[in-house]
């Protein structure tokens, strides 16, 4: 079996990407980013409001339920273990 390679000539076809390290990459990296940002919906306060409140709720109400479970048991094993 013989390998066949297809020879470019040492020339790539497609535009030479810049290096991510150099300032015309580092450049180009920002000019994306800030153009992905003003692509971003941004939620209205309302909406922001609503969500947050909802997000501190219920971890109050897990808190409480996780401190229950948590006492119960405790307790459970503190009769258990002084019979």
């Amino acid at each position: 079996m013989t390998d066949i390679k297809k020879k470019s000539g040492g020339q790539d076809d497609s535009p030479a990407a810049p290096s991510p390290y150099s300032l015309v990459g580092i450049r180009q990296f920002s000019q994306e980013v800030a153009a992905e940002f003003k692509k971003i919906v941004w939620p209205d306060r309302k909406v922001t409001m609503g969500l947050s409140g909802f997000v501190i709720l219920l971890t109050v109400v897990l808190s409480i339920y996780l401190g229950t479970v948590d006492f119960v048991l405790g307790k459970l094993v503190s009769l258990v273990l002084q019979q």
